[in-house]
């Protein structure tokens, strides 16, 4: 794939003074005018930092309202209260004269990834703020965030007929790619795809249809499935991609990019069965990515696929049911990003106990999904195991053991998945692997980046 020569991110500038360029004064005196960068507030009754912060946030540089709150205490000689008196002038600082645009930085398909995975609400949030800079710290170059939940929710303003009301949890996504960008690290914004319970509950028209009852097909009881086949789906999906793609992050993540696995699938029909009779759910899946890659492609962002891990052992019958035809899937993407989490595969291989065998699964996974891409060009970056379900044996050793063996088998980086966002084994784990990087990863950084950004005031908003 190619890409435009890579530019250095602009430094982002939460404030053209110092946040603490305002000393304390007396109680009856008040601040005469605004530093540059900055606004001034004349308090009314009632208000507060906190409820300041929420009004201003939007127009400043800063991520979240906690963040702005702090900046503006420290601009107002450092005060304590979260109370303000009536008539009071408040400096506001960090505001911006237009809002931020953002660009993507175009990044080789082969780049190595050691990213992280939160979910919207975290990563519009001052805890996700903090996680990023602590995996920053340790190592990591990348974030994985949720723009579209795997039950529909859309955690950005987005304007379009389908996307109904949302809560929107990101509110800029440029302003976070920014931030991003200036840590020195890799953007990726997730969209689950196909699986989207918002979606057909409001439209119920979308949602697979059961052959008994005419009905919307349920997934054991379930009612969360678009017809994967619908182009209105489809389109959807896409417009809400290319959307993002524009927002400056650097690659669009696709998960739930296939078909209903569970339930009853006699009783599920689809939009392309009388459409496209000769068709499979495979044939479904490669023609929506071939028109998704074509529209993505042109705007410089890397375009991953999550995959079923199960899917390199190529059973016939989870081909036949997720429609993921990884050899048809690699050609329409950058990145396959198998989930290929030792826990998932129970009863695969003998082994009673999948989760405690990290080197088994992941070095088999990976010499098979690299069997079957061999003559794609497709980077294969695995999604691994963060969390402790179904292992014993779960600690910061589990995750370098996992990161080793994808290595030696041709893995190019990777994702650490945790539902929860509890990283506390891999920041463990990141420093021992720096160390021995040759053996663990190369230590890829985004363009123009010399290293770890120190943790000062000008990288974190002045906290």
């Amino acid at each position: 794939m190619p890409h435009a020569v890579a530019q250095q991110s602009p430094k982002i500038v939460r404030s053209s003074a110092p946040a603490t360029a305002v000393t304390a004064k007396p109680a009856d005196m008040h601040p005469a005018f605004a530093p540059p960068g900055t606004e001034l507030y004349e308090a009314k009754r009632g208000d507060s930092v906190g409820s300041l912060a929420r009004q201003y946030v939007k127009r400043t540089s800063y991520l979240t309202s906690g963040e702005l709150a702090e900046a503006i205490r420290k601009a107002n000689g450092n005060r304590t209260s979260n109370n303000l008196k009536a008539g009071e002038q408040v400096i506001v600082p960090g505001i911006l004269v237009a809002p931020i645009v953002e660009k993507t930085i175009p990044v080789a398909k082969d780049f190595e990834v050691r990213a992280i995975y939160l979910t919207g609400v975290m990563a519009g949030s001052d805890h996700g703020i903090r996680i990023i800079k602590h995996w920053r710290e340790v190592g990591g170059n990348a974030v994985v965030f949720d723009i579209k939940d795997s039950d529909g929710s859309v955690n950005i303003p987005f304007d379009h007929p389908l996307a109904g009301r949302q809560h929107v949890y990101i509110r800029d996504v440029p302003k976070l790619a920014h931030f991003l960008h200036s840590q020195g690290m890799h953007a990726i914004a997730r969209i689950a795809i196909f699986r989207d319970q918002r979606l057909v509950e409001t439209h119920p028209e979308l949602a697979v249809k059961s052959a008994r009852t005419g009905n919307a097909w349920r997934e054991n009881g379930k009612l969360v499935w678009t017809d994967t086949s619908n182009p209105k789906v489809q389109e959807y999906n896409i417009a809400l991609a290319k959307y993002v793609a524009d927002l400056g992050v650097d690659e669009i993540q696709f998960d739930y990019v296939r078909f209903p696995a569970e339930g009853d699938q006699k009783d599920a029909t689809f939009y392309f069965q009388k459409e496209h009779p000769t068709w499979h759910r495979s044939d479904v899946i490669t023609d929506f990515l071939k028109h998704a890659y074509a529209e993505l492609h042109p705007k410089g962002v890397l375009l991953s696929l999550d995959v079923f891990g199960v899917m390199a052992w190529q059973r016939p019958v989870d081909l036949s049911h997720t429609g993921q035809d990884i050899v048809g899937m690699a050609k329409y993407c950058d990145v396959l990003s198998p989930m290929i989490y030792p826990s998932h595969f129970f009863g695969m291989d003998g082994y009673a106990h999948p989760g405690d065998s990290p080197e088994h699964f992941i070095g088999e996974s990976m010499d098979r999904f690299k069997l079957i891409t061999k003559d794609s060009n497709a980077t294969i970056r695995p999604w691994l195991q963060a969390f402790r379900w179904r292992t014993k044996t779960y600690s910061p050793e589990y995750i370098e053991t996992q990161v080793r063996v994808s290595k030696e088998k041709g893995g190019v980086g990777f994702l650490f998945w945790n539902a929860g966002n509890d990283y506390s084994k891999p920041y463990a784990a990141m420093p021992v692997m720096k160390a021995g990087k040759a053996k663990y990863f190369r230590g890829d950084e985004m363009p123009g980046v010399a290293g770890v950004p120190a943790t000062t005031a000008s990288a974190t908003g002045g906290q």
